[in-house]
């Protein structure tokens, strides 16, 4: 299902929930109940009537305008992510909104081909892999070796297939989060992609987990990672992960790069050289 303002009220209630009185400077008397933030205090913080409120987080209100969206996001201290991410689920345009677009430049491959010493691929913003160079063949496996659905990157680890990156447990419930929180804010900027919200409904039904994040309406951008890879041949690697975000195109391009001198990037060097 793709995001749509059916989604902007249980969005809105649970970020009030996450919401703590104390940081917002208010009382937190014996016997309060609320979670989080009430929602009279919301609207006050807003300057909304509570009554419009509860018709938004009820969705019985249906065309909140700009400015109520500004309001509701200063007053619960919305990151731009989930600022934007208010506004199209209101079906309001976000100021430099993009349309989806699968186009690979090609100075992006270019780029990629040319990054000779580092892994290097090129992501869509439904995480399939669309560019990768040498090294990241040598180092992750290829790509085309699996089936189409079996390369997305969040349908391999949500679906338990089998994958070189090794995490400890919490390292691994925060890979969940983030990236069911940067899927969940590629869906509000993109609801009309019908590839990205079907990959989301088939996850929500294979996924407990995923499912289970998805509910908490978490928005957010994986950029970085340290990994540990299990290398078949060369056993572990570690790796600093970053990934950048090309601007118009709003493709991912994700490097791995070892420290200097270690043993990682000795390994490395022997790769791209053999």
């Amino acid at each position: 299902m793709a995001v749509s303002i059916t989604e902007l009220g249980p969005t809105l209630r649970s970020w009030r929930d996450q919401r703590t009185p104390e940081e917002f400077g208010l009382s937190t008397a014996t016997g309060r109940r609320a979670r989080g933030l009430r929602r009279q205090e919301v609207a006050q913080l807003a300057g909304v009537s509570l009554d419009y409120l509860v018709q938004l987080e009820q969705g019985r209100a249906t065309a909140p305008s700009p400015q109520v969206l500004n309001a509701l996001a200063r007053a619960l201290r919305l990151s731009e992510s989930e600022r934007a991410h208010v506004f199209r689920l209101a079906g309001q345009p976000v100021p430099g909104d993009r349309q989806v677009g699968d186009t690979l430049p090609h100075s992006v491959a270019r780029m990629i081909g040319q990054l000779s010493g580092s892994p290097a691929a090129v992501y869509d913003v439904r995480w399939n892999p669309v560019q990768w160079n040498r090294l990241w063949t040598a180092v992750m496996g290829d790509p085309l070796d699996r089936p189409e659905r079996e390369r997305n990157m969040a349908w391999r680890y949500f679906t338990r297939l089998p994958v070189r990156v090794v995490r400890s447990n919490d390292e691994q419930r925060r890979y969940e989060e983030i990236i069911a929180a940067d899927m969940r804010s590629t869906a509000g900027r993109y609801p009309g992609d019908a590839r990205l919200a079907r990959l989301i409904a088939d996850l929500r039904a294979v996924s407990p987990r995923f499912d289970e994040l998805w509910d908490t309406c978490r928005v957010a951008a994986y950029e970085q990672e340290d990994k540990i890879l299990a290398h078949p041949d060369l056993g572990l690697l570690h790796l600093d992960c970053d990934i950048l975000t090309t601007q118009q195109h709003d493709l991912r391009i994700v490097v791995y790069t070892a420290a200097p001198g270690s043993e990682t990037a000795h390994a490395l060097e022997k790769l791209a050289a053999s």
